[in-house]
C-alpha cells in the first residue's frame, strides 16, 4: 500500500467514523460500521508494512473504537482490537510491542468511558429541564384551579348576597345592611384567599365552608340542613370535603333553583356506603 494513499485513506475514515459517532443513529448505522471495519483494516495493513511510527495508529483506532461501540459490544471488540495491535507490534518490535496493545485498550476504554459519561451529563440535564418544567405546568394548573373555584363561588355569593340587600333596602334597611356587611367580609375573605392561593398555601376547611354555604344559600332563599354523624374526619378528608361543599353549593345557587338543600356528612362506621 502506498503510504500517502494509506495515510489519506486512514485519516478519511478516521474522521469519518469520529464525527458520525456524536449522532446515536448515525453511529449504528451499517455505513458507520463498515467504515469502522475498513479503518481497522488499513490500519492493520500500514502497521504490518511499514511498523515504527505507523504503529501509533492503533491507539488512534482504539480511540474510534470506543466513540463509536460505547457500551454495545465494547469489552470483546476493544479486547480484539488490542490483540490485533499486540500482534502486529510484537511481529516488527517484540515484546516491545505489548505497550502499543496496552495503550489501544486503554484509549478504547476510556474513551468510551469519557462519552459515554458525557453523554449521561446531558441526559441529566435534560431530565432536569424536563421536571423544572412539569413543576411550572402543575403549579399553573394548581393555581388555575383555585383561581377558578374561588372566583366562581365567591362572585356568586356576592351575586346572591346583593340581589338580596337590594330587595330588602325597601322594607328592612337592617337586613340589607347585613347582607352589604357580608359582602363585605366575602370580598375580603376571598382576597386573603388568593393571595394564599397565589403563594400555594391556601387549605380547605370543612367547617369553614359549611358556614359559608348557610349564609349563601340564605341568601338566595335556600333552606340548607346539615347533618353529620360518625367519628370525626382527618384534616386532608376534611379540607377535601370543604372543596365538594364549596363546588356544590355555587351550582346550587347557580343552577337549581331549589328552595332547600340538605348536606350530609357521614365518617367511617357512621352507616353510609
Amino acid at each position: 500500500m502506498d503510504r500517502g494513499l494509506g495515510l489519506l485513506a486512514f485519516n478519511s475514515l478516521y474522521i469519518y467514523v469520529a464525527f458520525r459517532s456524536f449522532d446515536k443513529a448515525k453511529r449504528k448505522a451499517r455505513s458507520t460500521r463498515v467504515a469502522h471495519a475498513l479503518l481497522t483494516a488499513v490500519t492493520c495493513a500500514l502497521a504490518a508494512c511499514y511498523g515504527g511510527n505507523w504503529l501509533l495508529f492503533f491507539p488512534l483506532l482504539g480511540l474510534a473504537t470506543g466513540a463509536v461501540l460505547r457500551l454495545s459490544h465494547l469489552r470483546p471488540a476493544g479486547t480484539a482490537v488490542a490483540v490485533l495491535a499486540g500482534g502486529v507490534s510484537c511481529f516488527h518490535d517484540g515484546w516491545g510491542g505489548l505497550d502499543i496493545a496496552y495503550a489501544t485498550w486503554i484509549s478504547t476504554m476510556v474513551t468510551a468511558a469519557i462519552i459515554r459519561l458525557s453523554e449521561a451529563v446531558r441526559e441529566l440535564r435534560a431530565a432536569r429541564e424536563e421536571l423544572a418544567r412539569r413543576a411550572v405546568e402543575k403549579e399553573r394548573l394548581r393555581f388555575s384551579r383555585d383561581l377558578h373555584d374561588l372566583l366562581g363561588h365567591t362572585m356568586s355569593v356576592i351575586v346572591v348576597k346583593s340581589e338580596a340587600a337590594r330587595r330588602l333596602a325597601d322594607r328592612d334597611l337592617d337586613a340589607a345592611l347585613a347582607q352589604i356587611t357580608d359582602i363585605e367580609s366575602v370580598g375580603r375573605q376571598a382576597l386573603t384567599e388568593i393571595r394564599e392561593a397565589v403563594t400555594g398555601y391556601r387549605q380547605g376547611s370543612l367547617a369553614t365552608e359549611l358556614d359559608r354555604a348557610h349564609s349563601a344559600l340564605t341568601a338566595a332563599g335556600i333552606t340548607l340542613a346539615v347533618t353529620r354523624s360518625g367519628p370525626p374526619l382527618g384534616p386532608q378528608t376534611e379540607a377535601l370535603l370543604g372543596w365538594v361543599v364549596r363546588e356544590a353549593v355555587t351550582n346550587v345557587v347557580r343552577h337549581s333553583g331549589a328552595h332547600g338543600c340538605e348536606i350530609t356528612v357521614a365518617g367511617p362506621g357512621s352507616g353510609y356506603g
